[in-house]
């Protein structure tokens, strides 16, 4: 290593650990113990076969080329595509066939997202699989008050919850919608509790480009700015207005982040039906091409930029026009984007805790499990909305962000893989026991009963007796006490408090810049 990269790589992790007061705190500071991002040991389910997908991507190519893509409100945007050899005519822009693949094939396959812990860094591509938690909804819910608008002080809560998860990789972004906050400052707050709350990686703000930028500018207090102009620290939720629009505020942070080597998920946001077609073929085309435009745009900005291609997909009750989630038809749409991707060497997000259910009840439970076990075996690399999410999205639930994040325990058990080893075979226990006898004693269960099985830390497996005696006591109640039990236990990451005063002092800055606005 160079002298120059060596001193880099010094600042880097000067300032991702927080310098030495925060080194001294950490020495009497529990350890909070997390798991390393999912690395699958599993094949990838692929339901598509080679002609199907060769159709999807020549309809694709056509989509772009014939009916072309729309960037409203964007002259900046046209040019570049002007410029790049596209057909521009008024918003629209047709994409000649191939050119856009051509330009996507700067963006790198995997890539490091850099937590200010480093130990919590993620690799976001390849065999991983990465779990962050819900994102977006306006309201909350809690078993002691119900459903009701979110405030600052529930987004604080769902940090502490996330970090204090063993099985969440990810702080996320807009974890809920601070509605006490103006619109035009809570960006500010949600990244400093994302930043001081937890030390895992976080996602930036995405609802106006200044915002975006904020975003970057307050990277570079925390981690330093030489640091940030070379690796990525945020990746963000970049939305496609579908069906082929691409509007001026999600292009606006796209452009900041690119331009700043930060990482984007281009996502279409599909409801089957409604936003794309109601076959499955046909959503993938839409998706193929939105997607393909997105990302080669990233790279007209930045070549090498980090992206992610995603995926959200949900079909329609035909009946009440409500989404859907859980259901067959988003299955085999995520399970074929997946295959997408890796046609392009992407990696990919899609997925997660997705429900329509007003509780998290046998519904909720149902259409979870499916989404969940799905984006396992469809090789998601970012897994957004892993726990969390209620009623379509509009709800962020704190009993089920525990139950989710709890089942994220069984897909890194799941993505494991069976062992076929020495010890796995388990000829030495078959022989010890014989025809008629137990295992409970013998030598090999003694030595791998702490290992053998995945243990819940919510779920109740008493008898019913115990179980009667102890308050009868469902799974709602006992999240309600976990998430209470957590947030008793939560221990804040030490921060160096010069990185700490320079935070507040930029945020009091931007904050003093401008009038509140609630629109």
């Amino acid at each position: 290593m160079a002298e120059g990269e060596a001193a880099t790589e010094r600042a880097g992790r000067r300032a991702r650990s927080g310098g030495g007061a925060a080194r001294r705190a950490e020495r009497t500071t529990r350890k909070i113990e997390t798991a390393r991002f999912i690395e699958r040991k599993i094949p990838d389910l692929e339901i598509l076969g080679e002609d199907a997908l060769r159709i999807i991507e020549e309809n694709a190519e056509t989509v772009l080329e014939e009916i072309g893509v729309a960037f409203v409100n964007n002259p900046k945007a046209l040019e570049r595509w002007r410029a790049a050899g596209a057909e521009v005519m008024g918003e629209r822009v047709r994409i000649p066939r191939g050119m856009a693949r051509k330009l996507c094939q700067t963006a790198p396959s995997s890539f490091t997202q850099h937590a200010r812990n480093p130990e919590k860094s993620v690799e976001i591509g390849g065999r991983n699989l990465v779990c962050a938690p819900v994102y977006g909804p306006p309201f909350v819910r809690d078993g002691d008050s119900g459903r009701r608008y979110a405030t600052m002080a529930d987004f604080e809560k769902f940090v502490k919850l996330g970090y204090m998860s063993k099985w969440l990789h990810h702080s996320g972004g807009t974890v809920c919608e601070p509605t006490d906050i103006p619109v035009n400052k809570r960006h500010l707050d949600m990244l400093y509790a994302h930043m001081t709350l937890s030390d895992k990686p976080f996602m930036g703000s995405v609802t106006e480009a200044s915002r975006a930028q904020d975003s970057v500018d307050m990277c570079k207090v925390l981690f330093g700015e030489e640091f940030v102009s070379e690796n990525a620290v945020m990746t963000s939720l970049i939305n496609v207005n579908s069906p082929l629009t691409f509007d001026e505020v999600m292009m606006g942070a796209l452009e900041v982040y690119a331009a700043n080597h930060q990482a984007c998920i281009i996502s279409p946001f599909i409801v089957g039906g409604a936003m794309a077609p109601v076959s499955v073929v046909g959503t993938l085309t839409q998706v193929l091409a939105e997607v393909t435009a997105g990302i080669a745009y990233s790279q007209l900005i930045r070549p090498g930029a980090p992206v992610i291609f995603g995926a959200f997909v949900t079909s329609i009750d035909m009946n009440s026009g409500a989404p859907t989630f859980g259901t067959p038809e988003a299955t085999q749409i995520l399970n074929g984007a997946g295959q997408l991707a890796r046609r392009m060497n992407l990696p990919f997000r899609s997925g997660g805790a997705l429900c329509g259910s007003k509780l998290p009840d046998a519904q909720a439970a149902y259409e979870t499990t499916n989404t969940l076990n799905a984006a396992l075996l469809s090789g998601v690399n970012f897994m957004l909305h892993s726990c969390g999410w209620l009623e379509g999205g509009l709800v962020a639930c704190f009993e089920k962000f525990v139950m989710d994040a709890d089942q994220l325990g069984a897909l890194h058990k799941l993505a494991a893989g069976v062992a076929s080893d020495e010890n796995a075979q388990a000829m030495d226990a078959i022989r010890e026991v014989g025809p008629g006898g137990h295992y409970l004693g013998c030598a090999h269960t003694q030595a791998n009963y702490q290992s053998a099985f995945w243990r819940t830390e919510l779920f109740d497996y008493k008898p019913y007796e115990t179980w009667y005696e102890d308050g009868a006591r469902d799974t709602y109640t006992l999240a309600t006490e976990k998430v209470k039990a957590i947030l008793a236990d939560y221990q804040q990451p030490p921060l160096d408090p010069e990185i700490d005063q320079k935070l507040r002092a930029f945020i009091k800055s931007r904050k003093d810049a401008e009038p509140d606005s609630f629109m």
